[in-house]
């Protein structure tokens, strides 16, 4: 009976295995301006369940590993991104074709202020303000915690602040969002979802992998000390990376 009980469990795990083998397929799509309808090439593909990606070819062509009801994101620059879920339909028919809508930007009048240099760099280094942000090493900790200026007089307060109460500086953010901060390694992992943050400064696709909102993650930076100069001129890999040091950190001093 005990055998019986194993060979019925060792089938029973492989006729699981085999199904969610099957619940994973490779499907196709094909990405047109909805204006022109001119293919569109190097648009970026996230399965947000499985943290995968890719971009579409000079035909505006892709493939991507998806299951039912799968969510993808599609993003270009100057166009509106979109989500699309995964249905069946899609996957019996082994492929798609998706419309990207072009953004439309109303440019405001910019005013430039330059400096009176005078064409000498010694004395025109001087003219020059620069901003320059420090970050605090703490001694047991894999990275450092960045104040902004150094010379502001509750920089290195508000960095001790944030690392002897984190679980009430940070619980609140990273205490609500287990799953998905796990699953940042995995985000860093994928070179299509890598290109795709290291080109975008607008953090859309970061709050759409870890599930917040743009706001959230201005203060979760907030909240780990980095400046906003920092905060501002990042590209979404960079802080993408930000908050998975502070999460690592934080794990660290959870622990302790």
């Amino acid at each position: 009976m005990r055998y019986f009980a194993v060979f019925f469990f060792f089938i029973a795990t492989l006729a699981v295995s085999a199904q969610e083998k099957q619940q994973e397929q490779v499907v196709s799509g094909t990405i047109l301006n909805d204006n022109t309808l001119a293919p569109m090439s190097n648009v970026n593909i996230i399965n947000i369940n499985k943290v995968k990606g890719t971009v579409s070819d000079d035909k505006g062509s892709f493939q991507i590993t998806v299951s039912v009801n799968d969510t993808l994101h599609i993003s270009f620059l100057g166009f509106k991104s979109i989500k699309v879920r995964v249905t069946n339909d899609w996957i019996k028919n082994k492929t798609t074709t998706i419309q990207m809508t072009e953004k439309a930007y109303a440019l405001e009048e910019v005013v430039v202020r330059p400096y009176n240099l005078t064409g000498y760099l010694e004395i025109d280094a001087k003219l020059i303000p620069v901003k320059e942000n420090y970050r605090y090493s703490i001694s047991g900790l894999n990275a450092a915690y960045e104040a902004g200026d150094a010379y502001s007089p509750n920089a290195f307060g508000r960095v001790l602040g944030s690392i002897f109460n984190p679980a009430d500086m940070l619980y609140n953010f990273f205490g609500k969002k287990p799953t998905e901060l796990r699953r940042l390694k995995e985000m860093k992992k994928d070179d299509a979802v890598r290109n795709a943050l290291e080109t975008r400064f607008d953090r859309e696709t970061i709050a759409v992998l870890l599930g917040v909102s743009k706001e959230e993650i201005g203060e979760i930076m907030s909240r780990c000390n980095y400046s906003e100069q920092f905060v501002k001129t990042a590209n979404d890999l960079q802080i993408m990376d930000a908050i998975s040091a502070c999460y690592e950190e934080y794990k660290i001093l959870k622990k302790k």
